[in-house]
């Protein structure tokens, strides 16, 4: 099989709250996804979707995942899409870094690697795991109360698992914990995530101010180790995502019992390759995961889907459906959230048939 052409689609995800608040006074609005498809001499065509959260959350960003793709689909065209492998390292020679942008090359070619062997993308990420997943929701930043109601509301749809949004002023986060816990059950989890927000001295305070709560505490600061500072000075529950971005940084903080949990976000280590490898270290270590993504819709939730259910049940700490939070489908075929659970397909590859309709005329193709 050769990869014959790539086509590159740009759609908008207008999202149901309206707008997406997190540290230090980042939102959004309407994210703007990137969708792939890679052709092939055989009829067949892979698919996959990459969304940067904004251009100031990690070094990503939409227009860089498109120039990405322009600068790789010439030393793409011709190879084996089978040979995921070579298809990396033939990307890491034509592009150091950006792993971003690699990522929707790497997920279309195992979807491809699905469709070619008839079987779904969690079989050949390990085999089902479990048959469901437990999926957490994001709670946007604004005050206590607006996001304690919002947490009601969403526990009533099935969630057991809440990320809050904090990283901003330490005394209203301090309120922004403590009116959120106060609202869920005992045996609901609740995530203050400051996203790096905090600097070091406010983090300290807020691990001081809940120190009393059922809560995880999740990447307060820039750094790894200011991270680590923190870790060092609260014995809540630490989760790190940001800076926990290679296998390399993953095994440091294995290594140096940096955290309790790991957020692991599929495109921002490069794709499922990276993230499979990832994947395993963390369970080798007993390290459970978030598994998820930056941003996405439908195809995003589907890559997310199989990688966690290919996950035991035991080391998948959560999951996301971004399809759920947007108001616009663009593909047919996607998880469906089901009292706070996902699963995925058990279709071949992703199990998604993009709706073209809405993605409209490629923005850009390649052959």
């Amino acid at each position: 099989m050769k990869i014959t052409k790539l086509n590159v689609y740009q759609v908008d995800l207008p999202l149901k709250e309206g707008r997406y608040n997190w540290s230090n006074g980042n939102f959004v609005e309407v994210f703007d996804s990137t969708v792939l498809e890679i052709q092939t001499d055989e009829g067949l065509s892979g698919y996959a979707e990459c969304c940067p959260l904004g251009s100031a959350y990690l070094p990503s960003f939409a227009l860089g995942v498109r120039a990405g793709l322009a600068e790789l689909a010439p030393h793409l065209i011709g190879q084996d899409p089978l040979n995921i492998g070579q298809i990396n390292r033939t990307m890491d020679a034509a592009l150091r870094g950006h792993p971003y942008a690699k990522a929707p090359v790497d997920i279309a070619c195992w979807d491809l690697l699905g469709k070619a062997t008839g079987l779904p993308l969690y079989v050949l990420l390990g085999g089902a795991a479990q048959d469901d997943v437990v999926l957490y929701r994001a709670i946007s930043q604004e005050d206590p109360d607006t996001m304690a109601r919002k947490i009601e509301g969403y526990a009533a749809e099935g969630y057991t698992k809440f990320q809050l949004k904090v990283g901003g002023d330490a005394n209203d986060d301090i309120e922004r914990i403590h009116a959120t816990r106060a609202v869920l059950k005992p045996t609901d989890l609740l995530v203050a995530d400051a996203n790096t927000g905090w600097t070091r001295h406010e983090a300290a305070r807020v691990v001081g101010a809940i120190a009393g709560l059922d809560v995880y505490v999740e990447q307060p600061c820039l750094t790894y180790e200011e991270c680590v500072s923190i870790r060092r000075r609260t014995p809540l529950p630490f989760v790190l995502d940001e800076v926990i971005d290679t296998p390399n940084t993953l095994v440091r903080g294995i290594a140096e019992d940096a955290m309790d949990v790991v957020n692991l976000k599929i495109s921002k280590v490069g794709g499922l390759s990276q993230a499979r490898l990832m994947r395993d270290l963390c369970v080798a270590h007993g390290i459970p995961m978030t598994i998820e993504d930056t941003w996405g819709g439908d195809i995003t939730t589907a890559t997310i889907a199989h990688l966690a259910r290919s996950t035991p049940a035991e080391f998948t700490f959560s999951a996301t459906d971004f399809n759920s939070y947007g108001t616009v489908a663009i593909a047919s075929g996607a998880p469906e959230r089901v009292d706070g659970r996902m699963t995925a397909a058990d279709r071949p590859g992703l199990g998604i048939t993009p709706i073209f309709d809405t993605l409209g005329d490629p923005v850009a193709s390649y052959s």
